[in-house]
C-alpha cells in the first residue's frame, strides 16, 4: 500500500510538502474567506465544494503532468504559442469583462485566463531558447538568445498588459531573471533594463496625464458604498487607454502618503486597502483562531487578491512567516534540482517556473501588507481560483517532473562512480 501511494506521489519530496501544505491552507483559508460568495449564493458549503473540487482536479492534473518526461515539453511548445497569441488576441476583441477589464474567455460553459496560460508558455519557450543558444565555450548565452527571447516575449507581454498590467509586469520580470540566470550577457541586459526604465518613464507619464483620477473607478478598490450598492463609477475613455484611470487611481491612492496617514485615510476610497490593514493589525503573534477573521466581511476581495491578509488575521505573524517560509522552501528546492540537472533546458524551466510562483507570491503578499499599490494578483496555490489553480498545479506537476529526471541522472552518477 505505502509503495503504491509511493509511486503516485513521485518526484521531490520537498516540493510535495510544500505543494500539499498550501493547498491545505488554501482549502481552509478560502472557505472562511468566502463569506461574501456564501451570503451572495446562499449556499454556506457552495465556496468551499467549488474551490476543494478545483484543487482535488489540479492534484491530478499536477499528478499526470509529473509522468510526462521532460522531453515532450519541447516538443508541445509550437502549439502552445500558437494558442497562447490566438487566446490573447481573441481575449481582447470578444473576451468576458470582469471588473472593468477583458480577462477570460467564457468556452462551452467555462471560462479561463489566457493570461494563465501565456506566462507558463513564455517561460517554456525562453527555457527552450536559452538552452539552445549557450555557447560551447561555457561562457555563458550567445549574444542573438536576447534578440530571439524579445521577439517571443515581447508581443505577449504587450498583449496581456492592455488589459492586465500586472501581470504582465510580472512576466517581463521573470523571464529578465531568467535571462540573468541563463547568463545572457550582462551589457545586453543593462541596455535592456535602461531601454525598460524609460519606456517605464514614459509609462507613468502617459498614465498620469491621461487617466482621469476623479471619474475612474477602481475594480480592486471599490468604496464601501459602490460595494453596498452593486455598481461601480464608469471608465472614461476606450481602446487600449480605457485602463489608464485604474492604472493612475492605484499610483496615486498608493504614492500620496495617505494610507500612511491615519488623518489622510479616506475608508470609502480605499475601501480593500483600510480593511486589509485593520485585519493585520487586529491579528496579534497567532491570529484569532481559522474561521474566526471579522474583515472578510468588509474585503470583496477576501477570498482572492487579499486573502493574505486574512491569514494574518487569523492565524498571526506566525502563520504567515509560515506561508512565506514555504514559498522559499519551494524557490530553494527548484534551485536544488536545477543543478541536479544534466540539460541546461530542465534547469531553466524548473527555475522559470518556481519564479512565476514565487515572484507572483511576493508581490500578492507587499499589496496585502501596503508595500505596493492594489495590482489584483492573486496569492498562487492559496487563493480561490479555476484557471489559475489548475495551471499552478500543472507547474507543480513539471517541477516534480523535472527532479525525476535530475534524480536518475544522480543515481547513474554515483553508479558510475
Amino acid at each position: 500500500m505505502n509503495r503504491k501511494i509511493g509511486n503516485l506521489f513521485k518526484g521531490d519530496k520537498g516540493i510535495w510538502m510544500v505543494f500539499l501544505f498550501l493547498c491545505l491552507i488554501s482549502v481552509i483559508e478560502v472557505f472562511s474567506a468566502s463569506s461574501t460568495l456564501t451570503y451572495k449564493s446562499q449556499n454556506y458549503l457552495g465556496p468551499l465544494i467549488y474551490h476543494s473540487s478545483m484543487i482535488i482536479f489540479g492534484l491530478f492534473v499536477a499528478i499526470v503532468t509529473l509522468n510526462i518526461p521532460c522531453r515532450y515539453f519541447k516538443i508541445v511548445t509550437p502549439l502552445l504559442l500558437f494558442i497562447t497569441f490566438a487566446t490573447l488576441l481573441w481575449v481582447l476583441i470578444g473576451g468576458e469583462s470582469i471588473n472593468g477589464a477583458n480577462r477570460v474567455i467564457k468556452l462551452a460553459g467555462f471560462t479561463f485566463q489566457p493570461s494563465e496560460i501565456a506566462k507558463g508558455t513564455m517561460v517554456l519557450a525562453t527555457a527552450q531558447i536559452l538552452s539552445a543558444m549557450q555557447r560551447p565555450d561555457g561562457k555563458g548565452a550567445d549574444e542573438k538568445a536576447l534578440k530571439y527571447v524579445l521577439i517571443i516575449v515581447l508581443p505577449a507581454v504587450f498583449l496581456i498588459g492592455i488589459e492586465n498590467l500586472s501581470t504582465a509586469c510580472l512576466l517581463f520580470l521573470v523571464i529578465f531573471l531568467m535571462m540573468f540566470l541563463g547568463r545572457v550577457p550582462i551589457m545586453q541586459l543593462g541596455k535592456l533594463t535602461g531601454a525598460a526604465v524609460a519606456l517605464v518613464a514614459v509609462f507613468l507619464t502617459l498614465v498620469l496625464t491621461l487617466g482621469n483620477i476623479e471619474k475612474s473607478a477602481d475594480e480592486n478598490n471599490p468604496s464601501s458604498e459602490q460595494v453596498a450598492n452593486g455598481k461601480k463609477d464608469e471608465l472614461k475613455g476606450g481602446g487600449i487607454f480605457h485602463r489608464f484611470a485604474t492604472w493612475r487611481n492605484r499610483i496615486v491612492k498608493h504614492s500620496d502618503g495617505s494610507d500612511e496617514d491615519p488623518h489622510k485615510f479616506d475608508m470609502d476610497k480605499n475601501f480593500q486597502v483600510g480593511h486589509a490593514n485593520i485585519a493585520i493589525a487586529s491579528s496579534g503573534i497567532i491570529g484569532k483562531g481559522p474561521g474566526n477573521s471579522t474583515e472578510r466581511d468588509y474585503l470583496p476581495q477576501a477570498f482572492s487578491d487579499f486573502i493574505f491578509a486574512i491569514i494574518i488575521e487569523e492565524i498571526g505573524i506566525v502563520g504567515a512567516i509560515v506561508v512565506v517560509f514555504l514559498y522559499v522552501i519551494l524557490l530553494f528546492r527548484a534551485a536544488r534540482i536545477a543543478r541536479r540537472c544534466e540539460n541546461n533546458f530542465p534547469a531553466f524551466l524548473v527555475l522559470g517556473l518556481a519564479m512565476l510562483l514565487v515572484v507572483q507570491a511576493t508581490i500578492n503578499m507587499m499589496v496585502a501588507v501596503g508595500l505596493l499599490p492594489v495590482t489584483g494578483q492573486p496569492l498562487p496555490l492559496i487563493s480561490k481560483g479555476g484557471t489559475s489553480t489548475i495551471i499552478n498545479c500543472a507547474y507543480i506537476g513539471v517541477i516534480l517532473s523535472i527532479s525525476r529526471s535530475a534524480k536518475r541522472v544522480d543515481t547513474i552518477s554515483a553508479k558510475k562512480q
